[in-house]
């Protein structure tokens, strides 16, 4: 997910951790609940669901939640889970979890790696595992109900716990706020979440104000033709020239036609035609992914694919009944994701006043994306931030780097976070974050 400032991190990582030299209740509670924090996280690790299927995710926890007092209500949006504790008057803050894990067969070699199989919803057999470190983000999210559920003397308002579905394949938040996350529970108005980072030490903290991930839509064009024998090609219109000739007009559309300042990304991840040497086929299909950040830039871009793949047609000379099909596919689009600037920068100071500057760093928005950004558009009055957490153990991180070899990222089998580190920062930050929207008399 995210991208820490290289410059940042190289001086942060100079640092090393100091013990506080006065007694910090908060984080004395999170460290003796860690014991209790890493069997749970151990037990979700090893019992993973894929998006959509987290029932037994779903129900332990929600018994987790109902021990601590919350009032909570499961099957939201298919599997997802609501936990409120109204405590006086005062703002609304929500925080959020994600619950699903990835098609991947694991090979970390941890002592409770994940066995278990599962089908896709297209019916193919596959590993499952947690190589997104959702099972991180549920761990602090109990971390942080437990220690709010115990401080309920230091806060007023209305505190809402969501752990949600499906944020792997972008079904997730939608689906929550579909099935009335916003009218049948209190509307909030702060938002917060953490993400795992595979990029920076564990335990240090980046956070990105505005644009901190991207608009990420799906977009599938077959391309028709007309086939025929490979030693007579023209008696046919090869739709593989054609599609290649897509392939290749598509990259000015960042590079003519894009602000170079304004980042976007069309890349074509799969093109499939044709089955044998000596046959031209008679239709080409194309899948892509199209990155931006702004509305603007995302819809110059839809726009820019259809008008190229009907000009390189026309220019080919197939007929008006031949054009490309072209489809993007909005079941599948996830937002852009924006940290709202003066609220993030107000965490960011929090953070740094607990944690310290060394270990908090104003890091790059990426392009990857992430339906957090729903529970903003849904209404734009919300405050809302999601902030990353480093989780490659320190030593391994400075090991890497002083070789030059590149470290596991998110969504590779080999991903394995230092999770005491990422789930005790992690609750801590959003435990203190919790507490200073909802001081008593602030």
């Amino acid at each position: 997910m995210g991208k820490f400032s290289k410059v940042a991190l190289a001086a942060a990582t100079s640092v090393l951790f100091c013990t506080p030299a006065h007694a910090d209740p908060l984080k004395d509670a999170i460290q003796a609940d860690l014991p209790s924090l890493m069997e749970i996280y151990r037990d979700l690790h090893a019992n993973p669901e894929l998006s959509g299927e987290e029932f037994k995710t779903a129900a332990k926890l929600a018994v987790e939640a109902r021990r601590l007092g919350f009032d909570v209500t499961e099957k939201v949006g298919g599997t997802g889970v609501v936990a409120v504790m109204k405590n006086g008057t005062g703002p609304t803050v929500m925080i959020r979890a994600d619950m699903d894990a990835l098609p991947l067969v694991e090979k970390t070699g941890l002592p409770f790696a994940s066995k278990v199989m599962a089908k896709t919803r297209e019916g193919n057999d596959t590993g499952v595992m947690h190589a997104c470190g959702h099972d991180t983000h549920m761990t602090g999210w109990v971390g942080t109900a437990r220690q709010l559920s115990a401080r309920k003397a230091e806060w007023s308002g209305t505190l809402v716990m969501i752990l949600q579905p499906a944020e792997e394949t972008g079904e997730g938040a939608k689906a929550m706020l579909d099935d009335g996350l916003y009218t049948r529970f209190p509307k909030p108005e702060y938002v917060l979440a953490f993400h795992d980072a595979a990029g920076a030490p564990a335990g240090f903290i980046g956070y990105a104000p505005g644009y901190a991930l991207a608009n990420v839509d799906s977009v599938d064009i077959e391309v028709k033709g007309v086939g025929g024998h490979g030693a007579y090609p023209h008696t046919t219109k090869d739709p593989i020239v054609v599609a290649s000739r897509i392939v290749g007009a598509l990259q000015t559309l960042v590079s003519r036609e894009i602000d170079p300042q304004d980042p976007a990304v069309v890349t074509v991840g799969s093109f499939q035609a044709g089955f044998k040497h000596n046959i031209i086929p008679d239709k080409a299909n194309l899948l892509l992914t199209v990155r931006s950040y702004s509305d603007e830039t995302r819809a110059k871009l839809l726009d820019g694919i259809k008008r190229i793949a009907k000009g390189e047609a026309v220019t080919a000379g197939l007929p008006e009944d031949r054009m490309p099909v072209i489809r993007v596919r909005d079941d599948e689009f996830t937002p852009s994701t924006y940290n709202s600037p003066e609220f993030s920068m107000e965490m960011a100071k929090l953070f740094e006043a607990r944690f310290g500057k060394e270990r908090v760093v104003q890091s790059k928005p990426v392009m990857g994306g992430e339906d957090f950004s729903r529970y903003r558009r849904a209404d734009e009055s919300i405050k809302s931030m999601i902030f990353w957490v480093g989780g490659v153990p320190m030593d391994e991180y400075q090991a890497a780097k002083k070789e030059g070899r590149k470290l596991p990222s998110l969504h590779s089998p080999h991903w394995a976070p230092d999770a005491e580190k990422v789930v005790a920062t992690g609750a801590e930050a959003l435990t203190a974050a919790a507490l200073k929207l909802m001081k008593k008399g602030g």
